[in-house]
């Protein structure tokens, strides 16, 4: 009996009922499709189940949970969530050929996040059960909410993304708690680091600070071949980081570049004939200012063959990095853009239903939705607030840091402020590399890492709190 009773047992329990209910037995809820989904689709050899229907009942509006099978690696996305997909939508195929379930996929996510959970919540009862148990209440508040699970039953790579985040973490602290780490653990967290790294070609250059993370996990344990294989994952993640950005479909470059210029830098320009001139491009472009990649009615097609030679092959990220250093104010003004949009989990434009429930078109679940309600509704969406977070979540991880008497821990207090830098660059990115276009659903990473913050210092505040118990208790017993 106590065992059942162990606070992993009972919050990996509660989360799994959660998702029972909220995913499997509930109407089906999911995230519909703007246009992402043929990316891994026709990676992974799926279509749309119903081939007659509109656009409008396709895109935006409507989730589905069924899908077509159809030939494989019609395209490629290079992407870790290949494999996730890819061997379910193969074994199901066996069992059931008529369609794909997407909650065959929603399943596969869901261990996962169990298994992050478990980690978590065991993590923290060695502390005590009481830290586990409130560990597991936030990570059940925030990461079960409807926001985050209901993109489990999509074909985004976002549920890639929040899993990983969760289980890289968990994996890498668990290595610094423990007076012998082991080969195994340390291969556990380099999966992970990779599924994270890859999930999105915009996580890629995470995968270099991650390569200082396994160096210095290396001096962890002198025995068994332990620093080595540290120093041999170190290399591999930061190589596999470089070949993902350079090998970066053209096209997505293509599509990224533009919107960072006409979407991002010139959009509300004061002078738009002036940035185009310190961009090094030519004045004639000026008629796309304000427009995005996708939009229909531009002055000059998006794939007209004079863009080439006039933006495609004279622009890069760099010279967009080098604009905004130019110009900081402008990179300020982007950055309050992308706070105003930064406290929301999911996009609201996109629905959760299918249309047989016969929901309004775009309707969006609210059931368990507490903590993304209360981010959206009462978090202030400001810069302010953003660095005020930061600077209150620093504080506590640096004098944690240095009060630090042992190597394990200085390692863990780095991992910890990697958790955000993640969250800081996955606020950034969005606006150097994709402008203003659907920022709210680029910052998914960003609100992933906030939300870690958060329970990480609530963590911090219980441990605190515990220790002010014990010794105000020792002293009333002296």
């Amino acid at each position: 009996m106590k065992r059942v009773l162990k606070p992993q047992i009972l919050v990996t329990l509660a989360g799994g009922g959660l998702i029972l209910y909220l995913l499997f037995l509930q109407p089906f809820v999911g995230v519909a499709d703007n246009g992402d989904f043929l990316r891994m689709m026709n990676t992974i050899g799926l279509n749309y189940y119903n081939a007659t229907e509109s656009y409008a009942d396709r895109f935006f509006s409507f989730s589905h949970s069924q899908f077509a099978y159809d030939n494989l690696f019609r395209g490629f996305y290079p992407s870790s969530q290949i494999l996730l997909v890819l061997v379910p939508r193969l074994l199901a195929g066996l069992v059931h050929g008529s369609y794909f379930d997407i909650r065959v996929l929603g399943a596969v996510y869901a261990v996962l996040l169990l298994a992050a959970t478990w980690l978590t919540v065991k993590l923290g009862a060695k502390h005590s059960a009481v830290m586990g148990l409130l560990l597991g209440a936030g990570m059940l508040f925030v990461f079960y909410d409807i926001g985050y699970l209901a993109y489990f039953n999509s074909l985004f790579g976002e549920p890639v993304s929040m899993v990983f985040m969760l289980l890289t973490f968990v994996l890498g602290l668990r290595l610094t708690m423990q007076d012998h780490p082991t080969r195994r653990g340390l291969t556990l967290f380099f999966i992970a680091v990779l599924f994270l790294v890859c999930s999105k070609i915009q996580n890629a250059p995470v995968g270099l600070a991650f390569m200082l993370i396994f160096w210095r996990l290396g001096s962890l344990q002198r025995e068994g071949g332990f620093g080595k294989l540290a120093r041999r994952f170190a290399v591999a993640v930061a190589v596999v980081s470089v070949i993902l950005y350079v090998t970066a479909p053209k096209e997505l470059k293509h599509i990224n570049l533009y919107q960072t210029v006409f979407f991002g830098i010139l959009n509300e320009s004061p002078d738009v004939r002036g940035d185009l001139r310190d961009l090094g491009l030519p004045e004639r472009l000026e008629v796309l200012a304000g427009t995005n990649y996708f939009q229909g009615d531009t002055a000059i097609k998006q794939d007209d063959p004079s863009l080439t030679p006039d933006f495609y092959d004279r622009i890069s990220h760099k010279d967009v990095l080098f604009f905004y250093l130019k110009h900081p104010s402008r990179l300020i003004d982007n950055m309050e853009y992308a706070a105003q949009n930064s406290m929301s989990i999911r996009p609201y434009y996109l629905g959760s239903y299918e249309k047989s429930l016969g929901k309004p078109a775009g309707a969006v679940a609210y059931t368990y939705s507490g903590w993304s309600e209360f981010k959206n509704r009462h978090l202030p969406d400001s810069l302010w607030f953003l660095g005020l977070f930061y600077l209150v979540y620093y504080a506590g991880i640096l004098l944690y840091y240095f009060r630090a008497r042992e190597l394990r821990e200085r390692v863990a207090g780095e991992l910890l402020m990697l958790l955000g830098l993640i969250g800081l660059f996955s606020f950034l990115v969005p606006i150097l590399g994709d402008g203003r276009a659907d920022i709210g659903k680029h910052l998914f990473l960003f609100n992933v890492s906030f939300d870690m913050m958060a329970v990480v210092m609530l963590g911090g505040i219980v441990r605190i709190a515990a220790g002010f118990l014990g010794r105000k208790n020792g002293t009333l017993g002296n």
